[in-house]
């Protein structure tokens, strides 16, 4: 009589219900909070103490270190650990906002200080967040992956949604002082979760440190380069942010003071793109998995060009609002799809690095185009601006569909 042995595979745990999952988004969720409520108390601070021209260069210091160490960052990441390095991020952004506090309360410094603790949250940024995008794949089961970037997605535009009240609650009530030492509380309120981490071992022998950070860099940008699904993704994310992260932020304000819709329509336009954005993260939370992942990233992001163009040309703020939110509901998809890819398609011993050379258009690369947008509005007005624009992200899902093992990319199940 011959017996068989069958292999039973434990079920995969969800990740709304995986302790892990949770500590991790609820730590994300804290500090996504305290940097809201801390870069209004910064440029409140700022314009309060200099003239709007400081303040402006106050809140573009933090942008240097944050684009010329990313990559540093994201190797550090994979070489200490993403727990490390998120905790110690954390750490240093909490006492540097609590000193902060502390220093406005006791004494009136000048701007100068303010641009000292701008530097110090960019050098922070560059190595938190290749950290934090590699911590998922380390807590969570991979087919899990999705909806763990849903979930992260949702966290996120709450901190963007209620920092800013917060923020602004802080100041009213105690000013800067207050709204800093805000900012630290919520720094602090993610610390444990983060302690509380427990990570997987990374497979035997898996994109093991070879020597020196250099040579390290360059074996991340080998595997990069030479995987058939990262390599393109990677084109397409730069093209997606050199897109759009300019019409967004610089575009939009000059596009609501010529419609004459003020400050609260502004407002308004952005709430539709937050609400369409924040259903795209749910609806990939709820389902877990989006088939043919790689077609529909691509697809979303050529439909969502052309709500992108159409912005500038809706004169009534209602139907803006509408555009926005299918703006952010096919640009949320995208997204939410490129960074589930990422972290699926990249060896985990490789995901800092790998999300530091994704994270780097759009918070090094693309925010060099700020000046650059504004002066084109104020040469030849919002239309051929956001024509542009939603050309060149029309380009990135064109890229993405021409591609077929970008286009046949698919999460697991």
């Amino acid at each position: 009589m011959t017996t068989t042995a069958a292999t039973v595979t434990a079920p995969v745990r969800p990740a709304h219900r995986n302790p892990q999952v949770l500590r991790w988004l609820g730590a994300y969720t804290a500090s996504t909070l305290g940097d809201s409520v801390y870069y209004l108390a910064l440029s409140w601070a700022a314009v309060s103490n200099g003239s709007p021209a400081q303040a402006g260069l106050v809140m573009t210091v933090s942008a240097v270190p944050r684009a010329l160490l990313m990559l540093a960052g994201g190797v550090i990441a994979d070489r200490l650990g993403p727990r490390r390095v998120v905790i110690a991020s954390d750490a240093v952004r909490c006492l540097s906002t609590f000193g902060l506090a502390g220093l406005l309360f006791l004494a009136s410094p000048g701007l100068w200080v303010l641009a000292v603790v701008a530097l110090v949250f960019g050098t922070v940024d560059a190595l938190f967040l290749p950290a934090v995008g590699a911590l998922p794949p380390r807590i969570a089961d991979r087919e899990q992956l999705a909806r763990v970037q849903g979930m992260r997605g949702l966290s996120y535009r709450m901190g963007a949604v209620l920092g800013a009240p917060l923020g602004g609650l802080a100041v009213a009530v105690g000013g800067s002082v207050t709204a800093f030492a805000v900012a630290g509380v919520l720094f602090a309120l993610s610390l444990p979760l983060l302690c509380s981490l427990r990570l997987r071992s990374l497979p035997e022998g898996t994109g093991e440190s070879r020597g020196t950070a250099l040579r390290d860099l360059a074996d991340g940008l080998r595997h990069l380069r030479g995987h058939r699904v990262l390599g393109p993704l990677m084109i397409v994310i730069l093209l997606a942010d050199l897109g759009f992260v300019g019409p967004l932020n610089v575009g939009l304000a000059l596009l609501a003071e010529q419609r004459g819709w003020e400050a609260a329509g502004m407002g308004w336009v952005l709430f539709g793109f937050g609400a369409g954005a924040g259903t795209a993260s749910l609806l990939v939370t709820v389902r877990g998995r989006v088939p043919r992942a790689g077609a529909v990233m691509g697809w979303s992001m050529t439909l969502g060009a052309v709500s992108i163009g159409a912005l500038a040309f809706v004169p009534q703020l209602p139907l803006a609002v509408l555009v926005a939110a299918s703006v952010g509901l096919l640009a949320g998809l995208n997204g939410v799809l490129c960074g589930s890819l990422v972290q699926t398609e990249a060896d985990p011993a490789y995901l800092g690095r790998v999300t530091a050379v994704s994270s780097l258009g759009s918070l090094g690369i693309a925010p060099l185009s700020f000046p650059l947008t504004g002066a084109a509005i104020g040469l030849w007005g919002p239309g051929p601006v956001f024509v542009l624009s939603a050309a060149v992200c029309a380009l990135s899902g064109v890229y993405a569909l021409a591609v077929p093992a970008l286009r046949r990319a698919e999460l697991p199940r």
